[in-house]
């Protein structure tokens, strides 16, 4: 199986320059993990998780002045529409993260996470003999 048979094409992308309030209000709204943060002005594609805005609030930052910029990770692995699952799963462990931005022609085009991953597998290992 595909990322892209397993991916979320809804992509949710944020500015460096929202708070992570915001970020947060939107990624629970599209019920979405992670946010796509775009900076032209810092060179491109990052990714902002719901654990990156977890340790900033468990540091006691403000979620209404700190911004996406300041919590963004900008050294991100990205995924191919047709990377394996298999290849998918292993950057994720080998880089110890739970989403991977995919890219089509240098575009973000869907996010796969663990649980995509999982969710694709999980039907699959019921079906092998015990």
């Amino acid at each position: 199986m595909l990322v892209r048979d397993a991916m979320s094409t809804v992509v949710l992308t944020i500015g460096p320059a929202h708070t992570l309030r915001q970020a947060a209000a939107l990624m629970s709204t599209r019920r979405v993990g992670a946010a796509v943060v775009l900076d032209p002005d810092a060179g491109g594609i990052g990714i902002l998780t719901e654990r990156d805005i977890l340790i900033s609030v468990g540091l006691g930052e403000d979620p209404d002045t700190e911004y996406a910029h300041a919590h963004t990770t900008t050294d991100v692995v990205f995924a191919a529409p047709s990377w394996t699952l298999e290849e998918a799963a292993h950057a994720m462990a080998h880089g110890g993260f739970r989403h991977l931005i995919v890219l089509d022609h240098d575009e973000p085009v869907g996010i796969v996470s663990v649980r995509d991953i999982i969710r694709c597998w999980a039907p699959l290992r019921q079906q092998v003999p015990a």
